[in-house]
């Protein structure tokens, strides 16, 4: 394996995990808990947890992996989450 490979296989298992470590960033700091519960109270979770998602999808330029979900994530404040490439 040389380094570019490396580098990509790394940087791809990040892209497979990076929404989920958005919701956890988020549950495990208070003051970004309490701004997340308000907004769900105010939105609807489903909402703000797609538009989270999208937003992660488009400041990353991610492609979403094809038919890729993954359906066991660390963070309890999802069921589900796309993984991207």
């Amino acid at each position: 394996m040389n380094i570019t490979d490396f580098i990509e296989e790394v940087i791809s298992y990040k892209n497979k995990q990076i929404t989920d470590e958005v919701f956890l960033l988020i549950q495990n700091n208070k003051e970004f808990m309490q701004k997340y519960l308000l907004l769900v109270q105010e939105n609807g979770l489903g909402t703000v947890n797609r538009q989270i998602g999208y937003s992660v999808w488009k400041k990353y330029g991610l492609t979403p992996e094809n038919g890729s979900i993954n359906k066991e994530p660390l963070s309890t404040l999802v069921s589900s989450h796309q993984k991207f490439e």
